[in-house]
């Protein structure tokens, strides 16, 4: 928020800025949900996601809310939009809380796979940030290709797919 997107005593709150995404937060733009822990691998993830939706190439929502089954992010969700999962670690809480509500991600990057060191009471290191956007950034153009060229093809970072759980799309995987 800045200055200029202050209300004026007496005049109400201000016009909602055009985001250049179209008419609601995101549109059609890949979900990216990322693990938001207390540990540095946690904070990248989250810092990535972040970056993500700064940039405009995919919404983030919220991982803390899908976990609290808040109705209107469940719904988003289940959308049907291409899915990013960010974990930090190999405890995949990401992943995890996704499967609670039989989604399985189009995406899954995990920190650690790329050399990410899990520390508590520590920062991430930015040059990580720095090293990493490109790798996110490349998973999103996988997705929004994936989903152009076929809508049920995902990417994932593992190298072999999963199966969805019961009651979810079945989907191709690609790898990154």
């Amino acid at each position: 928020m800045t200055v200029d997107d202050l209300p004026t005593e007496g005049t109400g709150p201000a016009p909602r800025k055009e985001t250049g995404r179209g008419t609601r937060p995101g549109g059609d733009k890949p979900l990216v949900y990322s693990c938001s822990g207390c540990s540095s691998a946690a904070q990248l993830a989250n810092t990535l996601a972040i970056r993500l939706d700064r940039l405009g190439v995919a919404e983030m929502s919220c991982i803390a809310g899908l976990g609290g089954d808040v109705p209107s992010l469940v719904r988003l969700a289940r959308s049907g939009r291409p899915i990013l999962a960010l974990d930090g670690c190999p405890l995949v809480c990401v992943q995890a809380t996704l499967r609670r509500h039989d989604i399985t991600p189009d995406g899954h990057v995990v920190l650690s796979r790329y050399g990410v060191r899990k520390r508590r009471h520590a920062d991430f290191d930015e040059e990580d940030a720095q090293r990493l956007l490109p790798v996110a950034t490349t998973a999103v153009a996988a997705l929004t290709a994936a989903t152009a060229a076929a809508p049920n093809a995902s990417t994932d970072d593992e190298g072999a797919g999963t199966e969805p759980a019961s009651g979810a799309q079945k989907s191709s995987r690609q790898d990154l």
